[in-house]
């Protein structure tokens, strides 16, 4: 919350245009507060410097007067910054998804499905289709996402995952931001983007990306390649089997053997942290969100296997390129 205070006040913006290490006073007087807040400001830098978000630099002849300067993580909350993820903290500090984890363990002790349910009265993706503020923002934050994912997959190494492959389907792909990269990068790569009805509605495609409206958990469309990014951790073991079932259905069925590509989190085992616990500890802390909000879960390696093998296919390949998230290919 008080990191969603410093976006919501443009800091980061205020110090990164100053263009130098930035002193409180400057700061203070750059900033649209009442004036009778002027010494909190201190304050809540304070624990955003602890958190790693800013940090403070003395340059100049006053020794008493502290001086801010950006951190690599705060670059990323840059209005101006094409891979800010701004969006994405604002969505999950809006209150339609914090109430929820107040009825945490009110859930415990009910039938209900979701501590979301519990606290709306009704399931995430049904909640989103009639309350436009949600789909929204979700759709809003999933796109600042995309945006930093496809920048890693596209820009580096890892672009060989789409060779050989003349088709492909972005299953969840919301507004198509990611698919659109793709598209864009790969010109001789047939993209579709296959959502929900009303995630899709009045979007248009281009020259080798289009747009279905459909369910995933009812048919997908043939296509050599099937992407589920940030897909399968809002299901549970159950739905992910429905969706990956229709995956292999939807590969097998252009028979050129293709493959489906997953980005999502493989939990880091305990005796292979190497030292990484805040990556391990934001992982869980992705596990307790998946509780509250939805029906899903993250998940190990063997977890994942597991689902992998039940639903058919026949081998897999795990590629940790995203820090927190893994790239997963795997093979009918």
């Amino acid at each position: 919350m008080s990191l969603k205070c410093a976006v919501e006040l443009g800091i980061p913006d205020v110090i990164h245009n100053y263009g130098q290490p930035m002193p409180l006073s400057k700061l203070i007087a750059s900033l649209p507060i009442h004036p009778s807040k002027t010494s909190s400001i201190q304050r809540l830098m304070r624990i955003l410097i602890h958190s790693g978000f800013f940090a403070t630099k003395n340059v100049s002849n006053d020794a008493n007067e502290v001086e801010y300067v950006l951190t690599d993580s705060s670059m990323l909350l840059l209005k101006d910054n094409p891979l800010s993820v701004t969006p994405f903290l604002l969505a999950m500090l809006d209150p339609i998804l914090t109430k929820p984890w107040h009825k945490l363990s009110t859930w415990f002790q009910s039938k209900n499905p979701t501590p979301f349910e519990t606290e709306h009265g009704e399931m995430f993706w049904g909640y989103a289709c009639h309350v436009p503020k949600l789909n929204e923002f979700f759709n809003d934050a999933m796109a600042s996402d995309a945006r930093l994912v496809s920048k890693l997959l596209l820009d580096y190494k890892y672009k060989g995952v789409f060779e050989g492959l003349e088709s492909l389907i972005d299953v969840g792909g919301g507004t198509g931001t990611l698919a659109k990269a793709i598209a864009k990068s790969l010109p001789q790569l047939e993209c579709t983007v296959f959502d929900l009805p009303h995630v899709v509605a009045g979007l248009e495609g281009s020259e080798n990306l289009k747009y279905i409206a459909g369910n995933m958990f009812e048919v997908i469309p043939p296509s050599d390649a099937i992407l589920l990014k940030w897909i399968l951790h809002d299901w549970n073991d159950e739905e992910c089997l429905i969706i990956l079932k229709n995956c292999k259905e939807a590969i097998m069925s252009k028979g050129n053997g293709g493959k489906v590509i997953i980005i999502d989190m493989v939990i880091m085992e305990e005796d292979k942290k190497k030292g990484d616990d805040e990556s391990v500890e934001t992982q869980l802390f992705f596990d307790m969100l998946m509780m509250v909000l939805v029906t899903g879960k993250e998940r190990n390696e063997k977890e994942w296997a597991k689902l992998i093998f039940s639903a058919g296919f026949s081998n897999y390949k795990i590629t940790p390129i995203f820090g927190l998230r893994s790239l997963i290919e795997i093979y009918p």
